[in-house]
This record gives structure tokens, sequence and C-alpha cells, in this order.
């Protein structure tokens, strides 16, 4: 048998087809492929022949069907019209009978409402009727005792009065009716006392239906409330008038309150259709109906507590209080859509407000604690050597006093008393700029830098400098300190108070955004306990300039703040005086020389070796001793100086780049020295020697010829000195040297390119007439 089925396949391939049939007989039988193939094509013409009579008598067999297809197709088109005719009449028939009748079922529409009003009427004449009955009645009712049934009775007499709104009598009717409401409510009330006390849920769930029957529902939940609260207010007094701690009072209440709220919750939902609600109010009335009250406790406890130690109480109480906030917050959440939230918000500010005036006054608090901390610190000393380690100890007391602060302001107000905090910030850091600055004056005193010489012999001594430079290091320190407490200041600010501040807000539109903001949180139906604001509550301008602070540091970054822009400028004053202070210790050797420079001219005699000096060359003088010895000092000042700034100290870096000393270079003068804080210093020092050296002489009364030799050798000592130290002598110096040398005839001509004031007192001092 040949399979012919394959020709049908939607993916016959003759191929395929061929070879499979081949394929057959070379299994079967090797070597009779020819006679296979031609078996094969007789069978195919053969089945092609069969194929082609059956299409031929399908053909015919779908033409002789045509015509009854036809007459099919026919009858069912005049059924279609005559249905059409049909239906044109059915809906004739309908509009006719509709104009015949609507008159009457207009009436019978009346009827029926006539019918309806009856009815209504016979109803309310059978409840007055039944008014009648129940007062009647209702007195033996009662002598039953028997709620339920009086409870039934007082319903019935309810509706039987909304049907006699309009009598004349009705507003009498409603009087006895609340009375025997009040009767009702006196007689149940031991009952329901004893049933919330024994939390007996099949009979509280019968007052339930009995109050609600009678509209009594707020009735039946004040005596709920009263019967608990009373014994929580109790529990308050017993654990007040206990020897333990405020703290230790709330923390015992706080747990017996979260008990009460897990259990009675477990109750109420059993009871009650809003059970969440009910014990939130619970919390809400007890917590004001406690005696002594919380604001009160912590009032006393402020009083009787020493100034150094109210913050620390305070926040400890605080802390006490928001871990109870906490954990109650935690029981509501997983159901905090059916809570009643308006009341969830009161329970929220009954909880928290009693700390609202001491967080409104964090600032003050903050600058008093802070202040009382830092005169604890001792910066003066006997010994100089003493000083300076208490300075350098108390740049860290002092930023962990701040460090602690912004701590407090975190944990007290959640970040929103920032403004009080910077406040609190600036007094100490004033207060510890103040006493550093003390300090700075006493050890100037204690090194006698303001003293004047005693003696000419001049003293080399380092030690004063060298204290100096480490006073210095700590300005740098503090500087550093800082700088990197502010950058943690903003982001801390930043990170808490930050999401106080709505994305909308702008400070050129403060009103609208503050209502834009309330709408927000309102709209969005956000967790209460997360949305509470004391400042907003209590200081609506405060917490405008609280937005502003915040505004401004998300505008220019953290890295960009100017919150301690005052302090910070204070500190580097301070370093200005270290600086200072480390000048003059150098200086002093030195200015103490030049102050004798009048002295010792003028102490000789006008007139002694004038003869034999006079015309001596200039060559064969000596520079003086006191003159060698600035020299001398001048040229060990490199190996004194370089020591201090190769050290490896970003501080003292920081703090000698920040300090400026005095006596600048000149306007027009190479500047290279300010890239190397040793050869700046040694450059300072140098313009100030010639600069007092230079004041000192035109304080000389009168000069010799040899006295103004002399001194012009010893200028010119100076001069080699200064180009042996690379520096240039400054102009002044030059002048008045010029103007010494200038013989008496020749100084009119010389002193015509010099400065006129200076020129007529070198002109005094030389006794020449100018």
């Amino acid at each position: 048998m040949m399979d012919f089925s394959k020709f049908l396949d939607d993916d016959f391939d003759v191929k395929d087809w061929v070879n499979g049939a081949f394929n057959v007989v070379q299994k079967d039988a090797p070597g009779k492929a020819d006679t296979h193939a031609a078996t094969l094509v007789m069978k195919l013409q053969l089945f092609i022949q069969e194929v082609n009579n059956a299409i031929e008598e399908s053909s015919n067999q779908a033409l002789q069907n045509m015509p009854r297809v036809l007459r099919d197709v026919e009858a069912v088109k005049q059924e279609a019209s005559f249905l059409k005719d049909q239906m044109v009449l059915v809906k004739e028939d309908i509009r006719k009978f509709e104009q015949d009748t609507v008159q009457s079922m207009q009436v019978l529409v009346e009827i029926d409402q006539v019918k309806g009003r009856m009815q209504l009427a016979a109803e309310a004449l059978q409840e007055a009727d039944k008014w009648s009955t129940l007062s009647a009645d209702i007195e033996e009712t009662f002598k039953t005792q028997d709620l339920a049934v009086i409870s039934s009775k007082l319903t019935s007499m309810q509706n039987s009065l909304s049907m006699l709104v309009d009598t004349p009598d009705y507003s009498e009717k409603c009087v006895h009716l609340e009375a025997l409401k009040n009767r009702l409510e006196a007689l149940a009330s031991p009952q329901i006392v004893a049933t919330f006390n024994s939390m007996s849920i099949d009979q509280a769930k019968l007052f339930v239906k009995v109050f609600t029957e009678i509209d009594r529902m707020p009735q039946l939940l004040a005596y709920y409330y009263k019967c608990h609260k009373s014994q929580l207010v109790s529990m308050w007094q017993d654990i007040s008038q206990s020897e333990l701690t405020l703290k230790q009072q709330l923390s015992e209440f706080y747990d017996t309150l979260l008990s009460t709220w897990h259990a009675q919750l477990q109750w109420t939902s059993q009871v009650f259709k809003n059970p969440y609600e009910v014990v939130t109010v619970l919390l809400i009335q007890t917590l004001g109906a406690m005696v002594p009250s919380i604001p009160v406790c912590l009032s006393t406890a402020m009083d009787r507590t020493a100034q150094e130690q109210r913050l620390d109480i305070l926040l400890e109480l605080n802390n006490t209080t928001s871990a109870f906030g906490h954990g109650l917050e935690a029981a509501m959440l997983p159901h905090l859509g059916e809570h009643n939230l308006l009341k969830v918000n009161e329970l929220v500010c009954a909880l928290y407000d009693p700390y609202k005036p001491y967080q409104l006054q964090y600032g003050d608090l903050e600058k008093a604690h802070l202040l009382i901390q830092i005169s604890a610190v001792p910066l003066e000393h006997g010994e100089v050597m003493d000083c300076v380690e208490e300075l350098s100890h108390s740049v860290g007391k002092l930023f962990g006093m701040a460090s602690a602060a912004v701590d407090r302001c975190v944990k007290l107000t959640d970040g929103l008393a920032m403004c009080g905090l910077l406040k609190a910030l600036k007094a100490l850091f004033t207060k510890y700029v103040s006493d550093f600055s003390t300090t700075l004056q006493s050890i100037r005193k204690k090194c006698k830098l303001e003293d004047t010489p005693s003696s000419s012999v001049f003293q080399e001594d380092w030690t004063a400098f060298q204290n100096s430079v480490r006073i210095i290091a700590t300005c740098g320190e503090l500087l550093r300190q800082c700088g990197a407490f502010e950058q943690q200041l903003s982001n801390k600010i930043l990170g808490t108070a930050g999401k106080y501040l709505s994305e909308s807000y702008s400070p050129r539109s403060l009103a609208g955004i503050q209502e834009a903001s309330s709408t927000e949180r309102k709209s969005a139906a956000k967790n209460p306990w997360q949305e509470y604001n004391y400042l907003q509550r209590g200081s609506m301008a405060e917490y405008n300039s609280l937005m502003e602070v915040l505004y401004s540091l998300k505008e220019k970054g953290t890295g960009n703040s100017s919150l301690l822009a005052e302090s910070r400028a204070a500190l580097t004053r301070l370093n200005q005086q270290a600086n200072q202070l480390a000048f003059d210790s150098v200086f002093l050797q030195i200015k103490h020389q030049l102050c004798l420079v009048s002295k010792m001219e003028s102490q000789e005699s006008p007139g002694f070796g004038e003869s034999y000096t006079e015309d001596l060359p200039t060559f064969s003088l000596s520079p003086q001793e006191y003159i060698t010895n600035i020299g001398q000092f001048l040229m060990s000042l490199p190996l004194h100086l370089e020591p201090f700034v190769a050290q490896e100290d970003p501080a003292l870096e920081m703090a000698l780049h920040a300090g400026k000393l005095p006596f600048p270079p000149e306007q027009g003068d190479d500047l290279p020295e300010l890239d190397n804080t040793a050869d700046y210093w040694l450059g300072s020092i140098a313009r100030a020697t010639m600069q007092t050296y230079c004041d000192a002489m035109l304080l000389i009364p009168q000069l010799s010829t040899h006295s103004t030799k002399q001194l012009a050798t010893d200028i010119d000592y100076l001069s080699n000195v200064m180009d042996a130290l690379g520096l240039q002598p400054s102009r002044t110096l030059q002048q008045i040297v010029t103007l010494l040398r200038a013989k008496p005839e020749d100084y009119r001509q010389t002193a015509k390119l010099l400065p006129r004031r200076l020129a007529s007192t070198i002109a005094a001092l030389r006794c020449i007439d100018y």
C-alpha cells in the first residue's frame, strides 16, 4: 500500500516523498528500482484518475443543489418583508393605545400617590398613638429594671416622637424623653462602672447596644474613660510620691501607659466600633489629668537643678518621653490608616508639648551651659610654659564642647533649634577668644615685651619666640578645626532639619510657601508622630529664620557655608595676635638696642676728639657695639627661623599663611620672600629694624661731626648686613646716610632730591643752616 495522505500536507516536498518511496524498496528488494519506479508511476496515474472522477462528481452534485438554495433564500427574504410589515402595524397599535389610555394612566398614578400618602399617615397616626401607649407603660417598664426592655421602649418612643415634630407639645415630649434616658443612664451607671472595672466583654456589648439605641454612646464612652483614667491617674500619684527620680517616675508611668494601650486595644476591639480612637482618647485624657502634671514636674525639676546641669536633666527627661513616643508609634504604625489622625496628632501634642517652652529657650539654655563649661577651662597660669600647654590643650576641649552642643540640639529639638545653637556657639567662641586674648596679653607682660630696657647688655634669648611659635601652631589648629567643624555642622543641619524644608520653598514668598507646605502635609496624610514640629507651633519667626538658613545651605552647598563666619574672623584676629607676639619676641632685643641710639649719641661731649677726628677718613672708624650686636642677631635669624617653618605641621603652616606681619615690603620692591615663610619673617624683622633705627636717629638732639661720621659708619654696616641677607636697605635709611655724608657746603644741593622734612630734620641735627 502506498501512503498518499502526505500530498495534503502544507509543507509537502516532492523530493522527500520520492526519496522516501525508493528508500523502502532499497531495503526490501535491492536492485529492482526500475521495476518499482514503473509500478509507482502507474499507481500515481490511477490515483490521479480517481481524484479527477471525485472532483467531477462533486461538481455535478453542487450544480444540482444550487436552485434549491436560491429558492430557500427567496423564501427567507419574503418572510423578513412580512415580519417588517407586521412590526409596523404593532407599533402603530401601541401608539394608538397610548393615545387612548394616557388620561386613564395619569389617574391611576395619582390614585397610587394618594394611597402611599394615606399609608404614611396611617403609620404616623399609629406611631403617634403608640407614644401615648408607651408613655403610659414606661413607668411599669422601669420598675422591671430590665435595661434591654427599657431601652427598646425608649427607642420606640424616640421613633414615635419623630412623627410628632409638628405637634404643639413636641418640645415638651423631647424633654420628657431625655429625662427618661437620664433615668436609664442613672439606673445603669453602677453596672456600667462595674462592667468596665471587671472588663466583662458580654456585659459591655449589651451596654453598647443599649446606649447606641438611645443615642447615648458619648456618655457610655465617658464612663469608660473615667473608669480607666482614674486608675491611671491614681497610679501616677503613687509613683510621683515615691523616692524615685523624675526620670525613673516618668519611665515607670510610660511603661504602664504602653501596656495599657495594648491591653485596652485588645479589649475595646471586641466591644466598640472604633477601638483605636477610643484608646487614643483615653491616653489623651490621662495625660491631661495627671496630678502633678508633667509641665509642673519639669518646672520643679529645672528649678531644683544647678544651672550647669539643667540641659542634661532636660535631655534625659526628653529622651525618656521620646522612647515612650517611639514605642507608641511602633504600636500604631501597622494600623495607622484605621486611626483618627486628628486624635493621634492631639495625643502627640499632649505628649511632647510640655517640652516646648524649654525647646524654644534652647539657645539661651545652651549658651549658659557652654559658658559655664568654658569658664572651667583654665588658660592662665603662673609660668609661660604652662600657659602655652593649656592653650594647646584647650583646642580639643573647645571643639569637644561645640560638638556635644550640636548633639544635644539634635536630640532635644531634632535640629529645629539650629538658630539658637548658632547663637550659643557664637557666645562660646567669643568667650574663648576673649580668654585666649587675655592670656596672650599676660604672656606679653611675663616676657616683658612692653618694658623699657633696664640695661644696654645684649642678651639673646629665643625661649619667648619658641613659645610664641607653639601658640601660633595652636591658632592654626583652631582655624583648621573650626573649618572642619563648620563643615560638619552644615551637614548635620541639612541632615536633620533639612527634612522640614519644602521643595517649593523660596525666601521671596514666605507666606505662600507656608500655606503650600501646610497643604502638602495635610493632603499627604502623613504620620503625625513624624510631623510634630514644636517650632512652627511656638515661634513662626524663628521657624522662618531656620528655613532661610536651610535654603542658603542647600543653594550654596555645605562646603561654602558661613555659619561661623564671625567666629572664624575672631580666630583669625587671634592668630594675628599670636603672630605679633612671636614677632615682638624676636624684635625685643633689637628694639632695646635701638632705643639706646639717641642716648648714646647725645651723651658724647660735642667737643671731645673734634680737633683730631674731624679730618680722619671714614674707613678708619669702626661700627659701634650696639649695631654689631644687631647685625650679628640678624645674621643668626635664618638659623632660628628655618627650623620652625620647615617642620611638617599643617596647622602651623596654615597659621603662618593666615597671619600678617608688620612692616610689609615697600611698593615697587621685589617680593620673592612671600614664597618662603622664613624669608618673609626675616624681611619683616629687617624692615622693622631699619624703620625703628631711622626713627631712633631722628630723635637724637644734636650730632657732632664725629658723631655724624660714626652714625654713617653704623648705617653702612647695617646696609652691608642687609646685602649679606639678600635684602635691600630701606629708602629712608639710604636717604639719611646720604644726608649724613653730605658736606655742609653741599648739603642744600644734595637735599634737593630728597624729602624736605627729612632733610630739615637731619640739617637741624648737624647744626647746618638749611
